[in-house]
């Protein structure tokens, strides 16, 4: 069991939300439990959240942490982030998370901070990068319906929908151990339409639709993918392979942060 004084630390950004009954309703801050176990249990990090962090806070909070990790929500990134209207006024969004996440994600590229999207967070990164979205896959003629059946109980949501093909060569190709192909499960109505600048599509499924994405020049760990490799993740050889691997990037940047703070504190004063 590792130290909890010593595990990494992961940034995970909350979800801005109304609860409660509408006459009563209050505004929360939300941290998915699933993610935030993922994180704990899978990679063995420490999941931190900083509250109401303002987008030029995030340069100098990511110095503090290890690594990040954008998760799913029930909400969409604004479509005004790649120049379109909303297409149904229906759907949730979250402008506060947007914010913060959208910086977020070229902050952690810049500083070489582990970096794993899902579902939500791969679409954020893809906007966050200069790429677009499909709002509503399922209208998309050849295209599948990948939202999951709302109605059911959740391990029916959650349960493998279709194939997706692995990129060969691919961080993703490997933590499959080279297999071809992976069963996924599928719980998002938006996905990529405009592939961001300096990414790489290493993922599809059967109707063409990208599934994950690798970052170019990316000198850390840095992976997105649209399904939800979080639901019970010790349960699938690829999930788990995820969050492992995203570990042991975690503790090495650790390592390096420890040891740049070591050999700061330990320099000699410059005489003024």
């Amino acid at each position: 069991m590792m130290d909890p004084a010593t595990m990494p630390w992961v940034w995970m950004p909350a979800d801005h939300r109304w609860l409660g009954e509408t006459v009563h309703a209050q505004p929360y801050l939300v941290l998915g439990d699933k993610y935030a176990r993922a994180v704990k249990d899978g990679a063995r990090a420490q999941p931190v959240v900083f509250p109401l962090t303002e987008p030029q806070e995030v340069a100098a909070l990511l110095a503090q942490v290890d690594g990040v990790v954008l998760t799913g929500s029930p909400s969409n990134v604004h479509p005004r982030h790649f120049g379109e209207e909303v297409l149904d006024p229906q759907l949730p969004l979250d402008e506060a998370r947007d914010a913060l996440t959208l910086e977020l994600v070229r902050q952690a590229l810049q500083q070489d901070v582990p970096l794993l999207g899902i579902c939500r967070g791969f679409q954020e990164i893809n906007v966050a990068l200069g790429g677009s979205l499909h709002q509503a896959v399922h209208t998309l003629p050849g295209h599948l319906d990948h939202r999951e059946p709302k109605q059911a109980p959740l391990e029916q949501q959650y349960a493998p929908r279709h194939d997706v093909t692995l990129q060969p060569g691919s961080l993703l190709h490997r933590l499959a151990g080279g297999a071809p192909v992976v069963r996924v499960n599928s719980l998002h109505g938006q996905g990529i339409k405009r592939l961001a600048p300096g990414l790489r599509a290493v993922a599809h499924a059967p109707d063409g639709l990208i599934e994950a994405v690798e970052f170019d020049g990316a000198h850390s760990f840095a992976l997105a993918v649209q399904w939800h490799p979080e639901w019970r993740f010790g349960a699938d050889a690829l999930s788990s392979a995820i969050f492992r691997a995203f570990g042991v990037a975690v503790r090495q940047r650790q390592a390096r942060r420890l040891r740049e703070a070591r050999a700061f504190a330990s320099a000699p004063e410059t005489p003024a």
